[in-house]
């Protein structure tokens, strides 16, 4: 197959595989292993004189490019997936410092070609001590010095349109270019836009390689590993090939190729411009052949059997989010998610004041029917302030999974960057204003012209009178909002409400209760947002901005009574994912991320509800407890097999709290709140080190022989830091076993 794959592919035109290869070859030479700066992110390689060099692992633990290098005209360019290839901190990491004198070189053209910088004085220091002519252009007409240098290296997000140009010029004339930037982190400074509009990708489209979204995880101890050869079906073009003559049974591929081959093409669909004339055609070509229309749905999902019908719907979800709102239609999918709205429903016009001091989302009350175009106003100071129009609520990205229940991505943004924006989405949703942090712009006042009422209520502006006729807007979906929190529901399920003041107030308390237990302020930044979807990117329910839940935990959360008796396995993970909002790294170390956050869990439950840890789930009861107790210390009490239960692991700091009482956790988690960056624990080690030392200076007993009991490691030097205080452990603790 393999044989036959290599040949389908040089009849395609592709370069033969041993060009890669010995650019490979030529790139890491001495080259073992390179640097993780920060999350780097993926690139898409679609070009066909276009290779991968090092690649990371996907969310989906695929392979996915993080250095890619290309040719345009008689030039060379080298992308890497983060800014901080280009920064001497990374540099000293690995072999990293040596692949980038390679790349250099490589892109050069020659063994020591001239390099500029752009505003990069230190690591052009070391190239220099590399022994490379390397100068940082720091002037504004820097692109009038660049016929003296044979290589530049930039961050194109910096970069304007006509630097874009020019340096597009100069590879084209045989010059070498190294470029590293990052696309999730772009687009979160850039709220309102897409991918496609990265400078980065518009300068290195000709030669095939784009920045796309996503996070890469390491295969290394430092990074990304070069002994890993990316698989020929990380190239884009090479894996819609293999896909469509797979679907044509001229090739077979096992089901990690199509998985990797879906990965790549899907990636290319959405960092690519709908204007792409090199990848995008043959794919549109392929879905124009089908009969069938593929409508992902909880009835009929899209699933990963079906490769090319989950790329012809990545396909139609790029076209929805990239076409002019005047050429939106509804997707056949939004009937089923987020849902219809009434062709009778009335379409309304309404100004919406909205405080800018407060950053992100902010909820409007507003809906916008899939398909149909808005228009959205706002006065002139607002115009360029970074501002934003989202249409959904419905953040949660599906590419990942193998199950496609709605469309994968279903929301949209529209940059409010002139005082009249036309706005559609394909699936329709929730209307938000974005704001972006630092702003300064205070109360505005934005109109929304097009759209439908929704049942929204506020705490404190609602009446009880005004919400008994709200409740019935015809919208599918509905808010419930404080200054603290937003709940987001389906309309169904508040249609029957009959008083959000109590249910909004007791949101209120848990939220404070979280704050209170995290010694932070009750009032907010912004409040947070739970959201419930059909389907979500990970698990029952996951943290976040906004907290994301299943359709089924809907009910629970404006369910006063459920909520208060934790009468319902979702009131237990609501509070947990709001947990993980208020949780500290600071004092959270390897294998309690599922503990700490538990005492937030906890503590809402005890002050809010007053249900207290022993009653709140039966791994915490008394028998639970000890039945737990007895199977670890019966094995051993094993640090490694402490870490792997979270229950049995909370057992230890519920311990804490019933001897000395939740005080304790306020005055220590206070404590860490007030520490001076150089102060913060850096290593798990230390992590342990400090909670021993702080933990037990707070209540004023010597916690060591707990921990030591309990088989979680802590230092002599931090044993000896606590020896003044009198040794605690919990009565009846350890437990004795029978001989």
């Amino acid at each position: 197959m393999a044989i036959f794959l290599a040949i389908f592919m040089l009849s395609n035109g592709w370069l033969e595989e041993t060009t890669g290869t010995k650019v490979r070859e030529a790139l890491l030479n001495g080259v073992k292993e390179v640097a993780a700066p920060g999350v780097p992110g993926p690139l898409c390689v679609f070009g066909e004189k276009a290779t991968s060099i090092i690649v990371g692992r996907s969310e989906a633990n695929l392979y996915e490019p993080v250095i890619a290098v290309g040719f345009m005209g008689k030039g060379r360019v080298a992308a890497f997936g983060h800014t901080g290839y280009l920064d001497a901190q990374a540099l000293r990491t690995a072999d990293t410092e040596l692949f980038l004198i390679n790349a250099i070189r490589w892109v050069g053209q020659k063994a020591n070609p001239k390099v500029a910088l752009r505003r990069n004085n230190e690591v052009a220091k070391t190239l220099r001590a590399n022994g490379l002519e390397a100068e940082s252009l720091d002037t504004r007409d820097w692109l009038s010095a660049l016929d003296n240098f044979d290589v530049v290296c930039v961050y194109p997000a910096l970069l304007s349109d006509e630097e874009i140009r020019r340096l597009q010029e100069f590879v084209r004339k045989g010059k070498g270019l190294v470029a590293a930037d990052l696309g999730w982190g772009w687009l979160q400074l850039n709220p309102g836009k897409d991918i496609t509009e990265h400078p980065a990708n518009r300068l290195l489209y000709p030669a095939g390689i784009s920045w796309a979204e996503g996070m890469l995880d390491r295969t290394s101890q430092f990074g990304f590993s070069a002994e890993i050869e990316p698989p020929n079906l990380c190239h884009a073009g090479k894996a819609l090939d293999s896909l469509l003559a797979f679907a044509s049974k001229q090739v077979n591929l096992r089901e990690e190729e199509i998985a990797q081959a879906v990965c790549s093409v899907s990636t290319a669909i959405r960092t690519l411009p709908l204007t792409d004339r090199k990848f995008l055609p043959k794919l549109r070509k392929w879905a124009a052949s089908q009969n069938e229309t593929f409508v992902p749905n909880p009835e009929k999902p899209v699933t990963a059997d079906n490769p090319l019908a989950r790329l012809a719907v990545t396909l139609q979800v790029h076209e929805a989010k990239h076409l002019h709102p005047g050429k939106i239609k509804a997707h056949p999918s939004a009937k089923f998610f987020p849902g219809e709205v009434p062709k009778t429903a009335p379409r309304v016009a309404k100004v919406i004041e909205i405080d800018a001091g407060v950053p992100d989302w902010h909820s409007t009350g507003l809906y916008a029917p899939a398909g149909e175009t808005l228009t959205v106003r706002v006065p002139e100071n607002v115009v360029g302030k970074r501002l934003a129009v989202r249409v959904g609520a419905h953040s949660d990205t599906l590419w990942h999974l193998p199950v496609w229940k709605r469309c994968p991505d279903i929301c949209r943004t529209f940059p409010l960057d002139k005082r009249e924006t036309k706005v559609a989405s394909a699936f329709g949703g929730l209307i938000y204003i974005l704001v972006p942090r630092g702003c300064q712009l205070g109360k505005i006042w934005v109109e929304i012209d097009g759209a439908v009422e929704a049942p929204f209520f506020v705490l404190g502006k609602t009446s009880l009178d005004d919400w008994h006729k709200i409740r019935n807007n015809p919208a599918p979906w509905a808010e419930l909002a404080t200054d603290r929190v937003v709940l987001t529901v389906p309309s169904e399920v508040v249609r029957d409400l009959d008083n959000p003041v109590e249910l909004m107030g007791f949101w209120n308390e848990v939220l404070d209760a979280c704050a209170e237990l995290a010694a932070m302020p009750q009032k907010r930044e912004r409040p947070e947002r739970i959201v419930a979807d059909i389907q979500i990117g990970a698990g029952y329910m996951h943290s976040g901005y906004p907290i994301m839940t299943h359709l089924d935990a809907a009910k629970v959360m404006v369910d006063l009574a459920c909520l208060a008796t934790n009468s319902h396995g979702a009131v237990w993970g609501l509070f947990h994912e709001i947990g993980h909002n208020h949780q500290s790294p600071d004092w959270t170390f390897e294998g309690t991320g599922e503990v700490t956050v538990n005492l937030f869990t906890l503590y809402v439950l005890d002050k809010v509800c007053g249900i207290p840890p022993e009653r709140t789930r039966e791994e915490l009861s008394r028998e639970g407890r000890a039945d737990a107790i007895r199977r670890y210390f019966g094995a051993g009490a094993k640090f490694d097999g402490w870490k792997r239960d979270p229950f049995l692991a909370l057992i230890m700091y519920v311990q804490v709290q019933e001897s000395f009482g939740w005080g304790a956790f306020k005055r220590v988690f206070a404590e860490y709140r007030k520490l001076k960056p150089q102060e913060r624990p850096r290593t798990d080690d230390e992590k342990r080190d400090q909670w021993l030392i702080r933990l037990s200076r707070t209540v004023g007993r010597n916690l060591s022989r707990f921990f030591e009991v309990w088989g979680v490691p802590v230092s002599e030097q931090a044993k000896t830091a606590v020896g003044d205080l009198p040794i605690w452990m919990p009565e009846d603790f350890p437990p004795k076993f029978e001989p």
